[in-house]
């Protein structure tokens, strides 16, 4: 039996797994409101790892980092602008109001493939932690 998700939900192989987390490759993406300011990334694993992401232009709406070619060829991805990027988020101590977005790597998601790769970007303009709230 096949398990039908909802239209809300994403699934993703990533062609490297996420640092600290060797096993885990399959994840979905969750939305985790209705307005899509949050989303999780969830391991498919019963005991996987899961993140809060969100979509980085609704929040910081100058970034705009350059995505290697041999990104977009192993994301099957045809043109950069057909990337979809999540930025992984720390909530320090359970403290919403203190959270930061990891801007230097970000999630880049083929959607139609089905592929994703965390990206380290090369250049250091984009911070590690940058606070979601100005």
């Amino acid at each position: 039996m096949t398990a039908v998700l909802p239209a809300s939900v994403v699934v993703l192989g990533l062609v490297d797994p996420l640092p600290g987390f060797p096993k885990h490759r399959d994840y979905v993406l969750v939305g985790a409101d209705n307005d899509g300011l949050v989303y999780w990334l969830q391991s498919m694993a019963p005991d996987g790892p899961r993140f809060l992401a969100v979509p980085p232009a609704r929040y910081f709406p100058d970034y705009a980092p350059v995505l290697p070619g041999t990104v977009c060829a192993e994301l099957d991805l045809e043109d950069p602008a057909d990337a979809q990027l999540y930025c992984l988020l720390t909530v320090p101590n359970g403290d919403v109001s203190a959270a930061t977005a990891n801007l230097r790597a970000p999630v880049v998601v083929n959607p139609a493939a089905g592929r994703a790769r965390q990206v380290v970007l090369a250049d250091g303009t984009h911070p590690i932690r940058r606070p979601l709230r100005r």
